[in-house]
């Protein structure tokens, strides 16, 4: 069996990024830049107002008391025309641009007008150059870089592109996720289900996990244990840019999965891995006719399996085809909130919760009833990874955490 670093190697090896297409910002929303991006403009392009209130020359207002004579109001969105002459002053607004000659700003709750004599009195502590401003090109210079290929994008940085003059942006897309769940037993979760049957619940839980990394599920419902109807369902799956079957991996006689993507001319990379839970996992490939490969993994039915077997190598391949330059899980080292033991023949990925206590990581594994148990998984925000043999493991001691 393969490690799972040695599954991660293939899975970065196999799955390129995909093509990237141009894009709104209204569209552009948790891609990944393709290419870098670089200013249009100096940011800002004016020596600017951060509040209302007096531009003054600072020289005026050393000692924090002025009579200065009022020459115009610069709104936002003006342009002042008169430069100011020692003993002058203008009022301005907040985003406005500052008069020639000006250098700080007092702000309004230190001022009194006299709008008969056209003045201000100004009495505020000592006005240094700066105060209450923004200089141009203080945050960037024209041409200077404003984001790099591989960056996330969130809120804030559609907005630094929109400043910066890009309305547009090459980026990587978001692929298409197909679900299969595969098996006899599986009734919907609106469903009652019958002696023997059980919820699928994993299609909805993957479908949540898919729609975490930023992709776009597409359920299409439960494949019987027969093979022209799992041969009809994975045909569907495999129009789309990755294909997740749940169950039908093992080795038992209706595991049909392995064969049947065998069957649908996919190529197999690799098949279980030493882990737990997560064993049975299968990875291929499908090279398609329009040039655009459809990623497979046959994940294992049990719940706790599917969904740590995605945190760790589904979503690393998701944010590999999406060009991230960091597509592995994060991992990090966290101290034992309490006592663990483990036992068995392969490293185990035992779900936990991760809390942070005065800045240090600190690490609570979830005693679980196994790969079938995932109501006890529910406050699992990562995975710690405990070595394979039979060993306690005291608090206190740091372990490897993946994060989700």
């Amino acid at each position: 069996m393969l490690s799972a670093q040695e599954a991660f190697q293939l899975i970065l090896k196999t799955v390129k990024p995909a093509p990237p297409e141009q894009r709104s910002l209204f569209d552009a929303w948790h891609c990944i830049l393709a290419e870098g991006t670089v200013s249009d403009l100096n940011v800002p392009p004016f020596d600017k107002a951060l509040m209302d209130g007096f531009a003054v020359k600072s020289s005026d207002v050393q000692n924090g008391k002025a009579t200065l004579q009022i020459q115009e109001v610069i709104y936002a969105g003006s342009v002042p025309s008169i430069a100011l002459q020692s003993g002058q002053t203008s009022q301005i607004m907040t985003g406005a641009p500052l008069p020639e000659e000006a250098d700080a700003v007092v702000q309004i709750e230190h001022c009194q007008i006299d709008e008969a004599a056209r003045s201000v009195k100004i009495d505020t502590g000592p006005v240094s150059p700066g105060k209450n401003m923004l200089p141009k090109a203080s945050v960037l210079e024209a041409g200077a870089p404003v984001l790099a290929a591989g960056t996330w994008l969130r809120p804030q940085e559609i907005g630094a592109l929109a400043e910066t003059g890009s309305p547009t942006v090459m980026v990587r897309p978001a692929p298409t996720v197909a679900i299969l769940a595969t098996g006899d037993e599986l009734v919907a979760p609106e469903e009652s289900p019958q002696p023997g049957q059980i919820r699928n619940s994993n299609e909805v839980m993957l479908h949540t996990q898919i729609l975490q990394a930023d992709a776009k599920p597409q359920p299409l419902g439960i494949a019987r244990d027969e093979r022209n109807h799992l041969r009809s369902k994975i045909q569907d799956g495999l129009r789309s840019d990755f294909l997740l079957l749940s169950g039908g991996v093992s080795a038992g006689e209706l595991d049909l999965v392995p064969s049947e993507l065998e069957q649908a001319g996919v190529k197999q990379v690799f098949h279980m891995v030493n882990l737990k839970p997560g064993k049975p996992l299968w990875f291929g490939m499908l090279e398609r006719a329009d040039g655009n490969p459809c990623y497979i993994f046959g994940l294992p039915g049990n719940p706790v399996s599917s969904m740590v077997c995605f945190e760790l190598f589904v979503r690393t391949a998701i944010r590999q085809f999406m060009g991230s330059p960091a597509p592995q899980p994060r991992v990090l080292k966290a101290r034992l909130n309490h006592d663990f033991h483990t036992s068995g023949n392969r490293p185990t990925y035992q779900p936990a919760q991760l809390e942070w206590e005065t800045g240090e990581a600190v690490v609570s594994p979830l005693i679980t009833m196994g790969s079938a148990d995932l109501n006890s998984t529910v406050k699992a925000n990562s995975v710690a990874l405990f070595p394979t043999g039979n060993q306690h493991y005291q608090a206190g001691l740091k372990v490897d955490v993946f994060l989700w």
